[in-house]
Protein backbone atom coordinates (compact mmCIF):
# COMPACT_ATOMS: atom_id res chain seq x y z
CA UNK A 1 0.00 0.00 0.00
CA UNK A 2 3.02 2.50 0.63
CA UNK A 3 3.09 3.77 -3.08
CA UNK A 4 -0.85 5.42 -2.14
CA UNK A 5 1.33 7.35 0.43
CA UNK A 6 -0.47 5.16 2.60
CA UNK A 7 0.07 5.87 6.36
CA UNK A 8 -1.24 4.19 9.71
CA UNK A 9 -1.05 7.96 12.09
CA UNK A 10 -4.64 9.00 12.86
CA UNK A 11 -4.86 12.28 13.06
CA UNK A 12 -5.45 14.38 16.23
CA UNK A 13 -9.19 14.86 16.68
CA UNK A 14 -9.33 18.78 16.63
CA UNK A 15 -11.54 18.57 20.15
CA UNK A 16 -11.02 15.57 22.00
CA UNK A 17 -7.86 14.96 24.05
CA UNK A 18 -5.52 11.92 24.37
CA UNK A 19 -4.33 9.54 27.34
CA UNK A 20 -8.04 8.88 28.96
CA UNK A 21 -8.42 5.17 29.01
CA UNK A 22 -11.40 3.58 27.86
CA UNK A 23 -13.75 0.48 28.32
CA UNK A 24 -14.81 -0.96 25.21
CA UNK A 25 -17.79 -3.71 26.68
CA UNK A 26 -19.91 -5.84 24.10
CA UNK A 27 -23.01 -7.22 25.93
CA UNK A 28 -23.66 -10.57 23.81
CA UNK A 29 -26.63 -10.85 22.79
CA UNK A 30 -28.48 -8.07 24.41
CA UNK A 31 -31.26 -6.25 22.22
CA UNK A 32 -33.78 -3.70 22.76
CA UNK A 33 -37.51 -4.86 22.42
CA UNK A 34 -40.49 -3.95 23.62
CA UNK A 35 -41.09 -4.67 27.56
CA UNK A 36 -43.08 -7.83 27.90
CA UNK A 37 -42.59 -10.82 30.21
CA UNK A 38 -40.29 -12.79 27.32
CA UNK A 39 -38.22 -9.76 27.39
CA UNK A 40 -35.31 -11.39 29.71
CA UNK A 41 -33.48 -8.13 29.76
CA UNK A 42 -36.31 -6.22 30.86
CA UNK A 43 -37.14 -8.46 33.31
CA UNK A 44 -34.04 -9.31 34.97
CA UNK A 45 -33.13 -7.05 37.52
CA UNK A 46 -29.93 -4.95 35.72
CA UNK A 47 -29.46 -1.46 37.57
CA UNK A 48 -26.21 -0.70 35.48
CA UNK A 49 -27.71 -0.83 32.20
CA UNK A 50 -30.65 0.84 33.13
CA UNK A 51 -28.91 4.00 34.85
CA UNK A 52 -27.18 3.79 31.15
CA UNK A 53 -30.31 4.06 29.16
CA UNK A 54 -31.09 7.23 31.31
CA UNK A 55 -28.67 9.18 29.45
CA UNK A 56 -30.47 8.78 26.10
CA UNK A 57 -30.68 10.83 23.52
CA UNK A 58 -27.06 12.25 24.57
CA UNK A 59 -25.31 9.38 25.63
CA UNK A 60 -27.53 6.10 25.01
CA UNK A 61 -28.95 5.02 21.57
CA UNK A 62 -30.18 2.44 19.52
CA UNK A 63 -27.64 1.33 16.69
CA UNK A 64 -28.44 -1.44 14.10
CA UNK A 65 -27.19 -4.98 14.16
CA UNK A 66 -28.30 -6.86 11.25
CA UNK A 67 -29.06 -7.16 7.56
CA UNK A 68 -27.37 -4.50 5.44
CA UNK A 69 -25.53 -2.84 8.74
CA UNK A 70 -23.44 -5.83 9.25
CA UNK A 71 -22.93 -7.08 5.31
CA UNK A 72 -25.55 -9.74 5.16
CA UNK A 73 -28.20 -10.28 2.15
CA UNK A 74 -30.84 -8.56 3.61
CA UNK A 75 -32.89 -7.10 6.82
CA UNK A 76 -34.67 -10.55 7.36
CA UNK A 77 -31.07 -11.77 7.75
CA UNK A 78 -30.65 -11.68 11.79
CA UNK A 79 -27.00 -10.47 12.95
CA UNK A 80 -24.59 -12.79 14.23
CA UNK A 81 -21.74 -12.84 16.93
CA UNK A 82 -18.94 -13.05 13.90
CA UNK A 83 -20.51 -10.54 11.43
CA UNK A 84 -21.23 -8.42 14.48
CA UNK A 85 -17.54 -7.80 15.56
CA UNK A 86 -16.32 -8.24 11.96
CA UNK A 87 -18.26 -4.41 11.57
CA UNK A 88 -17.68 -3.47 15.30
CA UNK A 89 -13.70 -4.02 15.04
CA UNK A 90 -13.39 -2.97 10.90
CA UNK A 91 -15.83 0.37 11.10
CA UNK A 92 -16.59 -0.63 7.56
CA UNK A 93 -19.44 -2.98 6.17
CA UNK A 94 -18.17 -5.85 3.91
CA UNK A 95 -20.15 -8.60 2.06
CA UNK A 96 -20.30 -11.40 4.80
CA UNK A 97 -20.99 -14.90 5.04
CA UNK A 98 -24.21 -15.30 3.35
CA UNK A 99 -24.03 -12.61 1.10
CA UNK A 100 -20.50 -13.73 -0.55
CA UNK A 101 -22.38 -17.51 -1.08
CA UNK A 102 -25.05 -15.52 -2.70
CA UNK A 103 -22.76 -13.40 -5.41
CA UNK A 104 -20.80 -16.24 -6.13
CA UNK A 105 -23.69 -18.29 -6.72
CA UNK A 106 -25.19 -15.91 -8.17
CA UNK A 107 -22.96 -14.76 -10.64
CA UNK A 108 -21.77 -18.36 -11.42
CA UNK A 109 -18.11 -17.84 -10.26
CA UNK A 110 -18.28 -20.33 -7.38
CA UNK A 111 -18.26 -23.35 -10.31
CA UNK A 112 -15.18 -21.66 -12.23
CA UNK A 113 -13.14 -21.28 -8.93
CA UNK A 114 -10.32 -23.10 -7.33
CA UNK A 115 -12.27 -25.05 -4.41
CA UNK A 116 -14.42 -25.63 -7.14
CA UNK A 117 -12.41 -27.21 -9.83
CA UNK A 118 -10.64 -29.28 -7.09
CA UNK A 119 -13.44 -31.08 -6.23
CA UNK A 120 -14.57 -31.39 -9.61
CA UNK A 121 -11.41 -34.18 -9.87
CA UNK A 122 -13.75 -36.61 -8.03
CA UNK A 123 -16.90 -36.33 -9.96
CA UNK A 124 -15.76 -39.59 -12.74
CA UNK A 125 -14.88 -42.11 -9.88
CA UNK A 126 -16.29 -41.09 -6.04
CA UNK A 127 -18.86 -39.45 -4.49
CA UNK A 128 -19.25 -35.94 -3.90
CA UNK A 129 -20.75 -35.89 -0.19
CA UNK A 130 -22.17 -32.45 1.47
CA UNK A 131 -22.49 -31.79 4.98
CA UNK A 132 -23.66 -29.01 6.48
CA UNK A 133 -27.07 -27.31 8.58
CA UNK A 134 -30.37 -28.20 6.74
CA UNK A 135 -32.07 -24.66 7.33
CA UNK A 136 -33.18 -21.74 5.73
CA UNK A 137 -32.39 -19.39 9.38
CA UNK A 138 -29.37 -17.70 6.93
CA UNK A 139 -27.15 -18.00 10.33
CA UNK A 140 -24.99 -20.91 9.39
CA UNK A 141 -26.48 -21.84 6.01
CA UNK A 142 -29.39 -21.40 3.81
CA UNK A 143 -31.16 -24.49 2.41
CA UNK A 144 -31.48 -22.68 -1.34
CA UNK A 145 -28.01 -22.19 -1.40
CA UNK A 146 -27.63 -26.00 -1.27
CA UNK A 147 -30.12 -26.44 -3.36
CA UNK A 148 -28.45 -24.06 -6.19
CA UNK A 149 -25.23 -26.12 -5.77
CA UNK A 150 -26.66 -29.05 -6.43
CA UNK A 151 -28.18 -27.84 -9.37
CA UNK A 152 -24.51 -26.74 -9.86
CA UNK A 153 -23.00 -29.84 -9.92
CA UNK A 154 -25.24 -32.25 -11.95
CA UNK A 155 -24.82 -29.40 -14.43
CA UNK A 156 -21.29 -30.14 -14.19
CA UNK A 157 -21.15 -34.00 -14.71
CA UNK A 158 -21.38 -35.29 -11.20
CA UNK A 159 -22.23 -38.75 -11.03
CA UNK A 160 -23.00 -39.48 -7.27
CA UNK A 161 -23.91 -37.51 -4.35
CA UNK A 162 -24.49 -37.93 -0.58
CA UNK A 163 -26.05 -35.22 1.63
CA UNK A 164 -25.36 -35.83 5.38
CA UNK A 165 -27.80 -33.42 7.54
CA UNK A 166 -28.16 -31.94 10.66
CA UNK A 167 -31.52 -30.56 11.73
CA UNK A 168 -31.66 -27.10 12.93
CA UNK A 169 -34.86 -25.92 15.26
CA UNK A 170 -32.06 -23.09 16.91
CA UNK A 171 -32.10 -20.70 14.03
CA UNK A 172 -35.64 -21.77 13.02
CA UNK A 173 -38.60 -23.59 14.50
CA UNK A 174 -38.10 -26.58 16.39
CA UNK A 175 -40.36 -29.01 13.97
CA UNK A 176 -39.17 -27.63 10.79
CA UNK A 177 -36.75 -30.18 10.02
CA UNK A 178 -39.27 -32.30 8.85
CA UNK A 179 -40.06 -29.84 6.07
CA UNK A 180 -37.19 -29.18 4.83
CA UNK A 181 -36.24 -33.14 4.61
CA UNK A 182 -39.26 -33.47 2.26
CA UNK A 183 -38.03 -30.53 0.19
CA UNK A 184 -34.70 -31.93 -0.53
CA UNK A 185 -35.53 -35.28 -0.99
CA UNK A 186 -37.86 -33.64 -3.66
CA UNK A 187 -34.79 -32.31 -5.13
CA UNK A 188 -32.77 -35.22 -4.74
CA UNK A 189 -35.52 -37.64 -6.52
CA UNK A 190 -35.36 -34.88 -9.40
CA UNK A 191 -31.77 -35.46 -10.07
CA UNK A 192 -32.22 -39.09 -9.93
CA UNK A 193 -34.78 -39.12 -12.86
CA UNK A 194 -31.75 -37.45 -14.43
CA UNK A 195 -29.40 -39.98 -13.92
CA UNK A 196 -27.34 -39.26 -10.97
CA UNK A 197 -27.13 -41.38 -7.73
CA UNK A 198 -28.05 -38.37 -5.40
CA UNK A 199 -29.13 -39.28 -1.88
CA UNK A 200 -29.54 -38.08 1.46
CA UNK A 201 -26.67 -40.80 3.62
CA UNK A 202 -26.63 -39.59 7.24
CA UNK A 203 -28.06 -37.03 9.91
CA UNK A 204 -28.54 -35.93 13.44
CA UNK A 205 -29.37 -32.79 15.25
CA UNK A 206 -27.27 -30.05 15.37
CA UNK A 207 -25.84 -29.51 18.98
CA UNK A 208 -25.50 -33.44 19.68
CA UNK A 209 -23.83 -34.22 15.97
CA UNK A 210 -21.13 -32.13 14.28
CA UNK A 211 -21.54 -28.94 15.40
CA UNK A 212 -20.14 -28.32 18.30
CA UNK A 213 -17.10 -25.19 18.38
CA UNK A 214 -14.44 -23.89 20.21
CA UNK A 215 -12.96 -27.39 20.93
CA UNK A 216 -15.93 -27.28 23.31
CA UNK A 217 -16.87 -31.42 23.08
CA UNK A 218 -15.18 -33.29 20.56
CA UNK A 219 -18.02 -36.31 21.12
CA UNK A 220 -20.39 -34.29 19.26
CA UNK A 221 -18.18 -34.52 16.01
CA UNK A 222 -17.28 -38.29 16.46
CA UNK A 223 -20.95 -38.79 16.52
CA UNK A 224 -20.82 -36.95 13.11
CA UNK A 225 -17.76 -38.64 11.81
CA UNK A 226 -19.20 -42.23 12.72
CA UNK A 227 -22.06 -41.64 10.98
CA UNK A 228 -20.71 -39.88 7.60
CA UNK A 229 -17.41 -41.29 7.14
CA UNK A 230 -17.70 -44.69 8.92
CA UNK A 231 -21.77 -45.27 8.15
CA UNK A 232 -22.55 -46.09 11.75
CA UNK A 233 -24.94 -45.21 13.82
CA UNK A 234 -27.57 -45.85 16.72
CA UNK A 235 -30.77 -45.61 14.45
CA UNK A 236 -31.00 -47.21 10.29
CA UNK A 237 -33.87 -46.09 8.47
CA UNK A 238 -33.85 -47.00 4.79
CA UNK A 239 -35.78 -42.66 4.26
CA UNK A 240 -34.46 -39.32 6.03
CA UNK A 241 -38.09 -38.22 6.43
CA UNK A 242 -39.21 -41.60 8.06
CA UNK A 243 -36.05 -41.08 10.08
CA UNK A 244 -36.38 -37.25 11.47
CA UNK A 245 -39.98 -37.63 11.75
CA UNK A 246 -39.37 -41.18 13.91
CA UNK A 247 -36.70 -39.64 16.15
CA UNK A 248 -38.49 -36.33 16.86
CA UNK A 249 -41.57 -38.41 18.46
CA UNK A 250 -39.49 -39.70 21.17
CA UNK A 251 -40.17 -38.07 24.28
CA UNK A 252 -38.23 -34.91 24.73
CA UNK A 253 -36.92 -35.16 20.96
CA UNK A 254 -36.42 -31.95 19.48
CA UNK A 255 -34.46 -30.81 16.19
CA UNK A 256 -31.21 -29.51 17.90
CA UNK A 257 -30.38 -32.70 19.72
CA UNK A 258 -31.69 -35.64 17.35
CA UNK A 259 -29.15 -38.82 17.50
CA UNK A 260 -27.30 -39.41 15.12
CA UNK A 261 -28.58 -41.59 12.12
CA UNK A 262 -27.58 -43.28 8.88
CA UNK A 263 -29.25 -43.98 5.99
CA UNK A 264 -29.23 -48.20 4.50
CA UNK A 265 -30.39 -50.20 1.84
CA UNK A 266 -32.30 -53.39 1.72
CA UNK A 267 -29.45 -55.43 2.83
CA UNK A 268 -28.31 -52.69 5.92
CA UNK A 269 -25.42 -51.52 4.42
CA UNK A 270 -25.15 -47.37 4.74
CA UNK A 271 -26.01 -46.04 1.57
CA UNK A 272 -23.00 -43.33 1.46
CA UNK A 273 -19.59 -43.64 3.78
CA UNK A 274 -16.88 -41.54 3.12
CA UNK A 275 -14.10 -43.42 1.05
CA UNK A 276 -10.84 -42.59 -0.54
CA UNK A 277 -11.53 -40.88 -3.46
CA UNK A 278 -14.34 -39.12 -2.64
CA UNK A 279 -14.88 -34.96 -2.48
CA UNK A 280 -16.68 -32.91 0.76
CA UNK A 281 -18.29 -29.86 0.81
CA UNK A 282 -19.13 -28.63 3.91
CA UNK A 283 -21.83 -26.37 3.02
CA UNK A 284 -21.73 -23.85 6.05
CA UNK A 285 -20.67 -20.61 5.27
CA UNK A 286 -20.59 -19.44 8.49
CA UNK A 287 -17.62 -20.68 10.60
CA UNK A 288 -17.50 -21.29 14.16
CA UNK A 289 -19.27 -24.43 14.09
CA UNK A 290 -17.47 -26.13 10.93
CA UNK A 291 -13.82 -25.99 11.91
CA UNK A 292 -13.40 -28.88 14.00
CA UNK A 293 -14.97 -31.18 11.36
CA UNK A 294 -12.45 -29.42 9.32
CA UNK A 295 -10.07 -30.58 11.14
CA UNK A 296 -10.91 -34.21 11.50
CA UNK A 297 -11.48 -34.70 7.74
CA UNK A 298 -8.10 -32.21 6.81
CA UNK A 299 -5.43 -32.93 9.50
CA UNK A 300 -3.30 -36.11 8.83
CA UNK A 301 -2.34 -36.12 12.60
CA UNK A 302 -5.28 -35.56 14.40
CA UNK A 303 -5.73 -37.04 18.16
CA UNK A 304 -8.85 -35.79 19.28
CA UNK A 305 -10.75 -38.84 18.86
CA UNK A 306 -9.94 -42.03 17.01
CA UNK A 307 -11.15 -41.77 13.30
CA UNK A 308 -10.91 -45.65 12.66
CA UNK A 309 -10.48 -44.64 8.88
CA UNK A 310 -8.76 -41.38 7.62
CA UNK A 311 -10.07 -41.26 3.65
CA UNK A 312 -7.53 -39.88 1.18
CA UNK A 313 -10.52 -37.37 0.17
CA UNK A 314 -11.23 -34.14 -1.94
CA UNK A 315 -12.17 -31.50 0.91
CA UNK A 316 -13.69 -28.03 0.40
CA UNK A 317 -15.20 -25.80 2.57
CA UNK A 318 -17.88 -23.06 1.15
CA UNK A 319 -15.61 -20.60 3.26
CA UNK A 320 -12.27 -20.67 4.68
CA UNK A 321 -13.36 -21.22 8.19
CA UNK A 322 -9.62 -19.93 9.80
CA UNK A 323 -7.80 -17.84 8.09
CA UNK A 324 -4.64 -17.88 10.47
CA UNK A 325 -5.21 -21.65 10.75
CA UNK A 326 -5.82 -21.53 6.25
CA UNK A 327 -8.65 -23.57 7.07
CA UNK A 328 -9.49 -25.66 4.85
CA UNK A 329 -7.08 -25.11 2.48
CA UNK A 330 -9.58 -25.07 0.03
CA UNK A 331 -12.88 -23.49 -0.13
CA UNK A 332 -15.79 -22.86 -2.64
CA UNK A 333 -16.22 -19.11 -2.25
CA UNK A 334 -13.52 -16.66 -1.40
CA UNK A 335 -13.46 -14.45 2.14
CA UNK A 336 -13.60 -10.55 2.55
CA UNK A 337 -10.51 -9.23 2.30
CA UNK A 338 -10.90 -6.92 5.69
CA UNK A 339 -8.26 -4.71 6.49
CA UNK A 340 -7.19 -1.90 8.43
CA UNK A 341 -8.98 -2.60 10.93
CA UNK A 342 -9.53 0.01 14.38
CA UNK A 343 -7.63 -2.58 16.36
CA UNK A 344 -4.62 -2.24 13.82
CA UNK A 345 -4.50 1.17 13.39
CA UNK A 346 -4.91 1.93 17.19
CA UNK A 347 -2.04 -0.22 17.90
CA UNK A 348 -0.07 1.69 15.40
CA UNK A 349 -1.13 4.96 16.86
CA UNK A 350 0.56 3.84 20.43
CA UNK A 351 -2.48 2.38 21.94
CA UNK A 352 -2.05 -0.47 24.24
CA UNK A 353 -4.89 -2.55 24.70
CA UNK A 354 -6.70 -5.82 26.76
CA UNK A 355 -8.92 -7.58 25.18
CA UNK A 356 -10.07 -10.52 27.18
CA UNK A 357 -13.72 -12.85 27.39
CA UNK A 358 -14.43 -16.91 28.05
CA UNK A 359 -13.73 -19.29 25.43
CA UNK A 360 -16.92 -19.37 23.95
CA UNK A 361 -16.55 -15.02 22.45
CA UNK A 362 -12.86 -15.18 23.02
CA UNK A 363 -11.97 -15.01 19.28
CA UNK A 364 -14.94 -12.44 18.72
CA UNK A 365 -12.97 -9.96 20.56
CA UNK A 366 -9.88 -10.88 19.47
CA UNK A 367 -9.87 -12.77 15.75
CA UNK A 368 -12.89 -11.55 14.63
CA UNK A 369 -12.13 -8.10 16.20
CA UNK A 370 -9.28 -8.17 14.26
CA UNK A 371 -10.65 -8.85 10.80
CA UNK A 372 -10.29 -12.20 11.00
CA UNK A 373 -6.78 -12.42 11.78
CA UNK A 374 -5.69 -14.17 15.19
CA UNK A 375 -2.81 -13.35 16.96
CA UNK A 376 -1.47 -10.10 18.20
CA UNK A 377 -0.55 -6.50 15.45
CA UNK A 378 2.03 -5.88 18.52
CA UNK A 379 2.60 -8.43 21.52
CA UNK A 380 4.55 -5.30 23.10
CA UNK A 381 1.17 -3.10 23.18
CA UNK A 382 -1.27 -5.68 23.64
CA UNK A 383 -2.40 -8.77 25.86
CA UNK A 384 -4.94 -10.86 24.95
CA UNK A 385 -6.63 -12.88 27.87
CA UNK A 386 -9.00 -16.08 27.26
CA UNK A 387 -10.94 -17.58 30.51
CA UNK A 388 -11.66 -21.16 30.17
CA UNK A 389 -15.63 -21.72 29.48
CA UNK A 390 -17.26 -24.38 32.18
CA UNK A 391 -17.12 -27.27 29.40
CA UNK A 392 -19.77 -30.34 29.21
CA UNK A 393 -23.12 -28.26 30.39
CA UNK A 394 -25.62 -26.32 28.82
CA UNK A 395 -24.90 -22.68 29.67
CA UNK A 396 -28.55 -22.27 31.34
CA UNK A 397 -26.90 -25.14 34.37
CA UNK A 398 -24.14 -22.56 34.83
CA UNK A 399 -25.96 -18.76 33.41
CA UNK A 400 -23.68 -16.79 34.78
CA UNK A 401 -20.51 -18.18 32.90
CA UNK A 402 -17.69 -16.04 33.79
CA UNK A 403 -18.50 -13.01 33.58
CA UNK A 404 -17.42 -11.88 37.14
CA UNK A 405 -13.97 -13.54 36.11
CA UNK A 406 -14.33 -11.69 32.89
CA UNK A 407 -15.06 -8.69 34.84
CA UNK A 408 -12.33 -9.06 37.36
CA UNK A 409 -9.67 -9.16 35.50
CA UNK A 410 -10.67 -6.80 32.98
CA UNK A 411 -11.01 -4.22 36.61
CA UNK A 412 -6.94 -5.52 37.30
CA UNK A 413 -6.11 -4.34 33.55
CA UNK A 414 -7.84 -0.74 34.26
CA UNK A 415 -6.64 -0.10 37.46
CA UNK A 416 -2.89 -1.51 36.52
CA UNK A 417 -2.63 1.59 34.37
CA UNK A 418 -1.45 -0.36 31.92
CA UNK A 419 -3.46 0.27 28.95
CA UNK A 420 -5.29 2.84 27.40
CA UNK A 421 -8.30 0.47 26.26
CA UNK A 422 -10.14 -2.76 27.50
CA UNK A 423 -12.42 -4.46 25.40
CA UNK A 424 -14.44 -7.63 26.19
CA UNK A 425 -17.03 -9.61 25.73
CA UNK A 426 -19.85 -10.59 28.29
CA UNK A 427 -21.68 -13.92 26.36
CA UNK A 428 -23.66 -14.29 28.92
CA UNK A 429 -27.60 -13.27 27.06
CA UNK A 430 -26.40 -14.80 24.24
CA UNK A 431 -25.21 -18.27 25.23
CA UNK A 432 -28.15 -18.34 27.63
CA UNK A 433 -30.55 -17.16 25.63
CA UNK A 434 -29.74 -19.97 23.17
CA UNK A 435 -31.04 -22.24 25.24
CA UNK A 436 -34.41 -21.11 25.28
CA UNK A 437 -34.67 -21.49 29.70
CA UNK A 438 -36.24 -18.12 30.38
CA UNK A 439 -35.59 -18.41 34.19
CA UNK A 440 -31.80 -18.86 33.26
CA UNK A 441 -31.61 -15.81 30.58
CA UNK A 442 -32.57 -13.14 33.57
CA UNK A 443 -30.18 -14.83 36.30
CA UNK A 444 -27.28 -14.77 33.05
CA UNK A 445 -28.76 -11.00 31.87
CA UNK A 446 -28.45 -9.77 36.10
CA UNK A 447 -25.03 -11.95 36.14
CA UNK A 448 -23.64 -9.44 32.78
CA UNK A 449 -25.18 -6.48 34.46
CA UNK A 450 -23.03 -7.06 37.74
CA UNK A 451 -19.99 -7.34 35.59
CA UNK A 452 -20.93 -4.20 33.70
CA UNK A 453 -20.97 -2.40 36.92
CA UNK A 454 -17.46 -3.84 38.04
CA UNK A 455 -16.06 -2.89 34.69
CA UNK A 456 -17.54 1.10 35.50
CA UNK A 457 -16.50 1.17 38.66
CA UNK A 458 -13.04 0.90 37.78
CA UNK A 459 -12.96 3.27 34.78
CA UNK A 460 -14.27 5.56 37.31
CA UNK A 461 -11.43 5.47 38.97
CA UNK A 462 -9.00 6.32 37.00
CA UNK A 463 -11.02 8.97 35.10
CA UNK A 464 -11.92 6.84 31.91
CA UNK A 465 -14.49 6.95 29.64
CA UNK A 466 -17.04 3.57 28.52
CA UNK A 467 -18.88 2.62 25.90
CA UNK A 468 -20.89 -0.43 26.68
CA UNK A 469 -22.80 -1.81 23.14
CA UNK A 470 -23.45 -5.47 21.98
CA UNK A 471 -23.25 -7.08 19.04
CA UNK A 472 -26.86 -9.13 18.04
CA UNK A 473 -29.83 -9.47 19.83
CA UNK A 474 -31.48 -12.53 21.87
CA UNK A 475 -32.48 -12.45 25.23
CA UNK A 476 -34.85 -9.66 24.64
CA UNK A 477 -37.36 -11.76 23.11
CA UNK A 478 -37.57 -14.97 23.95
CA UNK A 479 -40.39 -15.83 21.98
CA UNK A 480 -41.92 -16.54 17.95
CA UNK A 481 -44.53 -14.23 17.19
CA UNK A 482 -46.83 -14.10 14.48
CA UNK A 483 -47.27 -11.27 12.22
CA UNK A 484 -49.58 -9.37 14.49
CA UNK A 485 -46.36 -9.28 16.54
CA UNK A 486 -48.31 -11.99 19.26
CA UNK A 487 -46.82 -15.05 20.65
CA UNK A 488 -46.98 -17.84 18.40
CA UNK A 489 -48.36 -21.30 19.97
CA UNK A 490 -47.41 -24.58 18.71
CA UNK A 491 -50.10 -27.32 18.42
CA UNK A 492 -50.70 -27.93 21.93
CA UNK A 493 -51.28 -24.48 22.55
CA UNK A 494 -48.12 -24.00 24.34
CA UNK A 495 -45.79 -21.06 23.46
CA UNK A 496 -43.50 -21.42 21.32
CA UNK A 497 -39.93 -20.45 22.61
CA UNK A 498 -37.53 -18.53 20.65
CA UNK A 499 -33.86 -19.61 21.06
CA UNK A 500 -32.14 -17.88 17.78
CA UNK A 501 -30.78 -13.83 17.36
CA UNK A 502 -33.55 -10.99 16.09
CA UNK A 503 -33.69 -8.37 14.29
CA UNK A 504 -33.49 -5.76 17.03
CA UNK A 505 -31.22 -2.71 17.39
CA UNK A 506 -28.64 -2.98 20.25
CA UNK A 507 -27.71 0.32 22.58
CA UNK A 508 -24.81 1.92 22.57
CA UNK A 509 -24.09 3.94 25.85
CA UNK A 510 -20.85 6.60 26.36
CA UNK A 511 -19.68 8.02 29.36
CA UNK A 512 -17.01 8.07 32.15
CA UNK A 513 -15.36 10.76 34.16
CA UNK A 514 -13.27 11.30 31.23
CA UNK A 515 -15.78 11.68 29.03
CA UNK A 516 -15.20 15.96 27.68
CA UNK A 517 -18.18 17.87 28.12
CA UNK A 518 -19.94 18.59 25.42
CA UNK A 519 -19.36 15.00 23.85
CA UNK A 520 -23.22 13.73 22.94
CA UNK A 521 -24.25 11.43 20.18
CA UNK A 522 -25.13 12.96 16.94
CA UNK A 523 -29.16 13.02 15.70
CA UNK A 524 -28.12 12.93 11.39
CA UNK A 525 -27.03 8.81 11.91
CA UNK A 526 -30.85 7.41 12.38
CA UNK A 527 -29.58 4.44 10.68
CA UNK A 528 -25.98 4.26 12.43
CA UNK A 529 -24.78 0.74 12.82
CA UNK A 530 -22.24 -1.63 14.43
CA UNK A 531 -19.67 -0.21 12.01
CA UNK A 532 -20.12 3.06 13.37
CA UNK A 533 -18.62 2.13 16.70
CA UNK A 534 -14.92 1.95 15.73
CA UNK A 535 -14.94 5.69 14.78
CA UNK A 536 -16.71 7.03 17.72
CA UNK A 537 -14.20 4.80 19.51
CA UNK A 538 -11.25 6.46 17.92
CA UNK A 539 -12.65 9.88 18.76
CA UNK A 540 -12.91 9.15 22.45
CA UNK A 541 -8.98 7.82 21.78
CA UNK A 542 -8.96 11.57 20.77
CA UNK A 543 -7.91 10.89 17.16
CA UNK A 544 -9.93 11.55 13.59
CA UNK A 545 -10.83 8.03 12.13
CA UNK A 546 -9.84 7.14 8.71
CA UNK A 547 -11.85 8.64 6.20
CA UNK A 548 -13.67 5.16 4.60
CA UNK A 549 -14.93 4.44 7.79
CA UNK A 550 -18.63 4.79 8.42
CA UNK A 551 -19.22 7.70 10.62
CA UNK A 552 -18.69 8.36 14.41
CA UNK A 553 -21.86 8.45 15.96
CA UNK A 554 -20.67 11.40 18.37
CA UNK A 555 -19.78 15.19 17.94
CA UNK A 556 -18.72 17.57 20.58
CA UNK A 557 -20.94 20.91 20.98
CA UNK A 558 -19.41 23.62 22.81
CA UNK A 559 -21.09 24.24 25.72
Amino acid sequence: MGSSGFSWKLPDHPKLPKGKPIAVIVLDGWGEAKENEYNCIHIAETPTMDSLKKGAPEHWRLVRAHGKAVGLPTEDDMGNSEVGHNALGAGRIFAQGAKLVDLALESGKIFDGEGFNYIKESFETGTVHLIGLLSDGGVHSRLDQVQLLLKGLSERGVKRVRLHILTDGRDVLDGSSVGFVETLENDLANLREKGIDARIASGGGRMYVTMDRYENDWSVVKRGWDAQVLGEAPYKFTNAVEAVKKLRAEPKANDQYLPPFVIVDESGKSVGPIVDGDAVVTFNFRADRMTMLAKALENENFDKFDRVRFPKIRYAGMLEYDGELKLPRHYLVSPPEIDRTSGEYLVHNGVRTFACSETVKFGHVTFFWNGNRSGYFNSELEEYVEIPSDSGITFNEQPKMKALEIAEKTRDAILSRKFDQVRINLPNGDMVGHTGDIEATIVACKAADEAVKMVLDAIEQVGGIYVVTADHGNAEDMVKRDKSGKPQLDKNGQVQILTSHTLEPVPIAIGGPGLAPGVRFRTDLPDGGLANVAATVMNLHGFEAPSDYEPSLIEVVDN
